[in-house]
């Protein structure tokens, strides 16, 4: 079954999901990330700038297949079916709804900032996955050094 994480109070969620991608990269795993064309422009841009020393190989869903199959991280709107390729092993999601597909995925990591209308979209996406019988994982990613906090199934995001 699809694991499934949320990581929330990101005060930055372009930053997060930078260092996030950067991690998943370097271990090898491939990417779809899913959200808003606005979201994702802003996302392709941050990942040219994220880091001197770090390249992040990242297409759009659109690019040439050979283009995709040599890129780490895919960036594609929920609405396209290339962004959901079974040939990726985890599941970004900058969206506010649950991307069609997710259950292809081996994890789903949902990104959740700080205002308000942001937290109540995951809230409505955790009551979701977890009557499918997902069990979640919480990270609060609002602590300065970035660290990644986990804690178990109980709750929601952003309690």
């Amino acid at each position: 079954m699809t694991e499934i994480s949320f990581h929330f109070n990101a005060p930055d969620k372009f930053n997060h999901a930078c260092r996030l991608l950067r991690k998943a990269c370097n271990a090898g795993h491939r990417v779809s990330v899913v959200g808003p064309a606005a979201a994702l422009q802003q996302l392709d841009a941050a990942l040219w700038t994220f880091s001197a020393l770090d390249f992040i190989p990242h297409c759009f869903a659109d690019a040439p297949q050979t283009v995709q199959t040599k890129s780490a991280i895919v960036l594609g709107q929920v609405s396209t079916s290339e962004a959901v390729s079974p040939a990726r092993q985890m599941l970004v999601n900058l969206d506010n709804t649950v991307p069609d597909g997710f259950e292809r995925f081996e994890r789903v990591i949902e990104l959740v900032g700080t205002d308000e209308a942001d937290r109540q979209s995951a809230r409505a996406r955790w009551k979701h996955y977890a009557s499918r019988g997902y069990s979640m994982v919480r990270h609060d990613v609002s602590g300065a050094s970035g660290v990644l906090t986990g804690s178990g199934p109980a709750g929601s995001p952003g309690n």
